[in-house]
C-alpha cells in the first residue's frame, strides 16, 4: 500500500492545489459548528464536479484511506466531522458544486448540485412559482447533499413531509468510484427497488450524493400566521385538531416550544422579543397557507382562535398583520439554535413519538431527567404536528464545566428520554441523524435483525467499510 503523503500528491495532482485544504486552511471543517466535536484529516478536498468526487474516491479505496462525505456542517450529532481513527479521512466537501442545473415547473421540479444551500434552493425555486418545502433554521448554510443524506425535516414536515418525500431522483458516487445516475424525474417507476432509498438518511455510509431532482410544489401566495399561548400541551394538542378538522391540508406549521425556550432566544439573540405582552408556560406558532383568498384564509385562523379561546385552549394570540411581521414571528422559531448555544450546553434529543402521545412523552421524560439532577432545566422545542419533540435538559456554560462527570451525564440523562419516548412507540431520532452522539443508542433500540440487515447493505456497497466509518452503524 502506498503512503498517505503519495495519496495526497495523486489528489492534488487530479483535482487541482486549490482544491486541496491541509494545516489551518483545513482546520475549519474538522469541528461542528457547536464546538463539541473534532477530529483529524489527513486533507480537505473540495471538488467542482462528480467526476472529480469519483476521482477522490478512487484514489482513496485504492489507498486504504476512509471517505467522509460534507456538506455545510451542520449536524447536532457530530455526523459530519472525523470521528478518532486511524488513519485519518480524506474529507470530500461538495460545497463548490453548487448550480442549481434546471427548474421544471410543469413537471414540479428540479435538478440541483449537492453543493447547494439550502435556501438558495428554496430561492430559486420561489423565482419559478414553485416551492421547496423543507425548511430548517440552518437553511442558510446547510446544502442539500446534506439534508437528503440525513433525511431532513424542519418545519413544513406535516404538510409536506420529510426530505424523502421530497427527492425524486439523485446521482451518487459509489464507494467502488463508480457514478450512479438515478436522476430521473418521474413520480411512478415501478422497475425494481428505489435504489434512491439506499441513499437517503444514510449519512453517507453508502456513497457521496452529488446531484438531485427535487420535488416543488405550488408557491403559497396567502399566508395567515399566529403566535398562542396553549393551557398546556394537551390543550395544545387538542387546538391541533381544530385546525386540521377546520384547515386539513391548509395547515403548514404547528411548532411548540416552553418558555423557557423563548426566554433563551429573546435573551441570547439580538432583535428578538416577545410576542405577547403577559410570560406564558408553553407557546404556539401556527400557519394557513393556500394559493385562494388570502382574507378567506385570515378568518379561517381567527375563527379557529375564537373557538379555542371559547373551549379554555389557549389564555392568548396574536396574529400577524403584515408579511414583515409574519418573518419576524418565524425568526423567533429559526433562532433556537443559535440561542440555546450562547447561553449553555443543551443536552439535545430528537425524539418523536405518536401525536396523541407527545404530551405525556413531555410529561414522562421531565419525571425521567428530574430523578437524575432535580430541578434541571428543561428546553422543550418541537414540531407538534408530527411529534417531533426536542427535549433538550439543559446546563450554563459554568454549571457544565464543573461537572467531571460530563460524558457520562450526558450518556444518561439522553438515554433515559429515549427510553421514554421508546416506551410510547416512538424513537430517538426523528430528523437530526444519528451521527456519532446516536451510536450507542442504535445498539441499544435496534433489534439485532434490524442492524444486521442495515450491515449487510452497507458491506454490499463498501466492501472495505470505508464510507464514513464510526456514523449511524455500531
Amino acid at each position: 500500500m502506498a503512503s498517505h503523503s503519495s495519496l495526497l500528491d495523486q489528489i492534488t495532482a487530479c483535482i487541482g492545489s486549490n482544491a486541496v485544504l491541509t494545516g489551518p486552511d483545513a482546520q475549519a471543517y474538522l469541528e461542528d459548528w457547536r464546538g463539541r466535536y473534532r477530529g483529524a484529516a489527513l486533507c480537505v478536498v473540495l471538488p467542482a464536479n462528480t467526476g472529480e468526487v469519483a476521482a477522490v474516491v478512487r484514489l482513496c479505496v485504492a489507498h486504504g484511506v476512509p471517505v467522509l462525505p460534507q456538506g455545510g456542517n451542520t449536524s447536532l450529532c457530530g455526523g459530519a466531522v472525523p470521528a478518532t481513527q486511524d488513519p485519518a479521512p480524506v474529507i470530500v466537501n461538495v460545497q463548490r458544486m453548487r448550480a442549481v442545473i434546471k427548474v421544471d415547473p410543469a413537471n414540479q421540479s428540479m435538478d440541483v448540485q449537492a453543493g447547494c444551500v439550502l435556501a438558495n434552493v428554496q430561492a430559486a425555486a420561489a423565482q419559478q412559482g414553485m416551492l421547496y418545502p423543507i425548511s430548517l433554521g440552518a437553511e442558510g448554510s446547510c446544502l442539500i447533499g446534506g439534508t437528503i443524506s440525513t433525511n431532513a425535516g424542519g418545519t413544513g414536515v406535516l404538510r409536506y413531509g420529510n426530505t424523502r418525500d421530497n427527492v425524486l431522483g439523485l446521482e451518487v458516487v459509489l464507494p467502488s468510484g463508480e457514478i450512479w445516475n438515478g436522476m430521473t424525474a418521474l413520480r411512478k417507476n415501478n422497475t425494481g427497488l428505489d435504489l434512491k432509498h439506499l441513499f437517503i438518511g444514510a449519512e453517507g455510509t453508502m456513497g457521496i450524493i452529488t446531484a438531485a431532482v427535487l420535488k416543488l410544489h405550488p408557491l403559497p401566495t396567502q399566508h395567515a400566521l399566529a403566535w398562542c399561548a396553549p393551557k398546556d400541551p394537551s390543550a395544545a394538542l387538542s387546538l391541533l385538531g381544530l385546525f386540521q378538522a377546520s384547515c386539513a391540508a391548509r395547515l403548514s406549521a404547528f411548532e411548540l416550544m416552553n418558555g423557557l425556550q423563548l426566554d433563551t432566544v429573546v435573551e441570547h439573540v439580538p432583535d428578538r422579543k416577545r410576542p405577547l405582552e403577559a410570560p406564558h408556560e408553553w407557546h404556539l406558532l401556527v400557519e394557513l397557507s393556500d394559493t385562494g383568498d388570502g382574507a378567506e384564509l385570515d378568518a379561517t385562523l381567527q375563527r379557529v382562535l375564537e373557538q379555542a379561546a371559547d373551549a379554555g385552549l389557549i389564555d392568548d394570540a396574536v396574529i400577524a398583520n403584515s408579511g414583515a411581521q409574519r418573518a419576524t414571528l418565524w425568526e423567533i422559531r429559526h433562532s433556537v439554535s443559535e440561542a440555546n448555544k450562547k447561553a449553555g450546553v443543551g443536552l439535545t434529543t430528537d425524539c418523536a413519538v405518536p401525536v396523541s402521545a407527545t404530551p405525556a412523552f413531555m410529561e414522562q421524560a421531565t419525571a425521567a431527567v428530574h430523578a437524575i439532577v432535580p430541578e434541571l432545566p428543561i428546553i422543550i422545542v418541537g414540531h407538534l404536528g408530527d411529534g417531533n419533540v426536542h427535549f433538550i435538559p439543559f446546563f450554563d456554560h459554568a454549571a457544565w464545566a464543573a461537572r467531571a462527570d460530563r460524558d457520562v451525564l450526558a450518556g444518561t440523562l439522553r438515554h433515559a428520554v429515549n427510553d421514554v419516548a421508546a416506551a410510547l412507540g416512538g424513537t430517538f431520532s426523528a430528523e437530526h441523524g444519528v451521527g456519532q452522539t446516536g451510536l450507542a443508542e442504535m445498539r441499544h433500540y435496534k433489534s439485532t435483525t434490524e442492524l444486521t440487515l442495515m450491515h449487510a447493505v452497507k458491506a454490499a456497497l463498501d466492501v472495505d467499510s470505508l464510507f464514513n466509518p464510526g456514523r449511524l452503524l455500531p
